[in-house]
């Protein structure tokens, strides 16, 4: 069974009042709609950051919405929950969208999580490993079989050569015991989210070198998808829910130590002041990759539609699906008006004046 997260606002009043402020539009009247959120994981990755922020700043409270997440163990399956009415909105990168397509799976991507490409290989900064071509013959770490860092790993190296069997692939979790796996050369590299990756730096205090994608860098790969019917029959309802989220990535450029409060807060271990101002220098160091990057611009969460056709091509072309996927049928963008139809300057001063009560 999925594990169900619940995230509670640690001070209701300031935050709902700081949704409030925010919400330009008039709130509709009307009784919470429950939204089921499937997350391709087996725990909390630092894009799932825009999600607890949402939760505890009261922007889904604001929209009238009741969020609910889960978490399962991989990308493929959060889709197939989706896909089978099991969920909402699964919140997961594009290449288990891709596959699944010609095998009947239909989900159709309304957001991107992403600015740029989520997955890269990294390896320790001294490792022998300086091409990706060096990397055939090696163990590669990856969260787990089937996560979005294998599969993306298996893409990159491709291109340069180096088929599936080239390379074993080890699943490492997250956390302390992927550090480990990694200070203890136990894998040569992982093929992780850049989300992960930053912060593995950062807690052990090691040096990465790290590969992207020389085709894909650019091109974001992860996004929130819904079926085509839930897309047609409950539009209201995604249509704040995508509101909600980007209010929460401008808060959380704007005031990344409250954001990585809350997020450890909602990983739900143990941690220190320190933690928070390590966490809040990752958030600030994936700017880049996070939406709200220009956090004044309108189409925060506007998904890249030709960078989506050029990776439609790429899979097929490195034989990861038969047929090119018609970009047409697995993503729109046609919620991103409403869901920045808000005063972002406002939304702006607000997160950086948002103080935690005591």
């Amino acid at each position: 069974m999925p594990n169900v997260l619940t995230r509670l606002c640690a001070s209701a009043a300031g935050c709902l009042g700081l949704a409030f402020a925010l919400s330009a539009a008039p709130q509709p009247a009307l009784a919470d709609d429950t939204v089921t959120v499937m997350g391709a994981a087996i725990a909390p990755s630092l894009y799932d950051v825009l999600d607890i922020v949402a939760e505890r700043a009261g922007f889904y409270k604001a929209q009238h919405l009741n969020v609910v997440e889960q978490l399962v163990n991989n990308p493929a399956t959060a889709a197939q929950l989706v896909a089978t009415g099991k969920g909402d909105i699964c919140a997961l990168s594009y290449e288990a969208v891709l596959q699944g397509y010609e095998k009947g799976l239909k989900l159709e991507y309304f957001f991107s999580r992403a600015e740029r490409y989520t997955n890269e290989i990294g390896v320790l900064a001294d490792s022998p490993i300086h091409t990706l071509a060096d990397l055939k013959g090696k163990n590669i770490g990856v969260i787990n079989i089937g996560s979005a860092g294998e599969v993306t790993a298996k893409l990159m190296l491709e291109g340069v050569g180096i088929g599936a069997t080239d390379v074993t692939y080890s699943p490492i979790g997250v956390g302390a015991q992927a550090y480990q796996a990694v200070i203890n050369r136990q894998v040569d590299a992982v093929g992780y989210p850049t989300g992960e990756i930053v912060p593995m730096s950062i807690t052990t205090g090691k040096k990465f070198r790290e590969f992207r994608d020389p085709i894909l860098s650019d091109v974001p790969n992860a996004g929130y998808a819904t079926t085509p019917a839930t897309l047609q029959s409950r539009t209201d309802v995604l249509k704040r829910f995508s509101r909600a989220i980007v209010e929460a990535a401008i808060f959380t450029r704007e005031n990344p130590e409250v954001a990585a409060r809350w997020f450890l807060e909602a990983v739900g271990t143990k941690f220190t002041d320190d933690d928070v101002q390590k966490k809040a220098g990752v958030f600030i160091q994936l700017r880049p990759d996070l939406p709200g990057t220009d956090p004044n611009s309108k189409r925060i969460g506007a998904l890249q539609l030709t960078g989506l056709q050029i990776y439609a091509k790429t899979m097929q072309q490195y034989g990861m699906t038969k047929e090119v996927v018609p970009v047409p049928a697995i993503a729109t963008n046609a919620l991103i008006d409403y869901a920045n139809d808000f005063d972002h300057k406002a939304a702006i001063a607000a997160a950086k004046a948002y103080r935690l009560t005591k």
